[in-house]
């Protein structure tokens, strides 16, 4: 599937089918329907704008379904000396949906790899999380989706990625309990194949 695609299907013949992207004026018809089945009037003055709003801010939240992250690394600098130890970067922040009731997670994300002849810009990195948050999302897929696109954009000897995030469905909703955080790990080339070296990333992560 195409990063800059909405979630496609497959049919029987293996071809995706995107769906049809609702126009604006349908989005906002849809917030109206949704004040109202709160119990609220959507045409009272306060909520009168709250559709164009609600419908602007889709576009920011989700603009994730529209970028690439190939794109953000396609640049990888050859002028790093003959570095070849472990990049980390360290608390990048994010915030993202959960795809079962759309409500907000939020937390930060650890990078790290091990470059195989080039490095890129480290904040291609904090880009990379960006996009893949601003989808609707489940933070495991999250983090899988973060490592995966690091270690086919730079092939290096290996990508490590942990994402620590709280989940408001479990704070505002259900179980209503703050403060619980999840963590997820995703390993690849070196560090999934060598325990010393999960250990080292999770030692400098934790070493603040």
């Amino acid at each position: 599937m195409d990063a800059k695609s909405p979630q496609a299907k497959i049919d029987a013949t293996g071809h995706s089918h995107a769906p049809r992207r609702p126009s604006r004026e349908e989005a906002e018809a849809a917030v109206r329907t949704l004040i109202a089945w709160a119990g609220d009037d959507p045409a009272r003055e306060g909520l009168i704008d709250t559709p164009k709003r609600v419908a602007k801010a889709f576009g920011e939240f989700y603009r994730g379904y529209h970028e690439d992250a190939a794109e953000t690394l396609d640049r990888v600098f050859d002028e790093a000396g003959g570095y070849d130890d472990i990049v980390l970067v360290r608390d990048i922040p994010f915030f993202s949906h959960c795809e079962h009731h759309m409500v907000p997670f939020i937390g930060k994300a650890h990078i790290a790899y091990y470059p195989k002849g080039g490095v890129v810009g480290l904040s291609k990195l904090a880009r990379v999380v960006d996009i893949f948050a601003r989808r609707l999302q489940m933070q495991e897929r999250l983090t899988n989706q973060i490592a995966q696109a690091v270690d086919k954009g730079l092939a290096p000897r290996g990508v490590a990625v942990m994402v620590e995030a709280e989940h408001h469905c479990v704070s505002m909703r259900g179980a209503h309990k703050s403060g619980v955080s999840t963590i997820t790990t995703s390993f690849t080339g070196i560090f999934h194949k060598e325990a010393a070296e999960r250990a080292r990333f999770l030692a400098l992560v934790q070493g603040r």
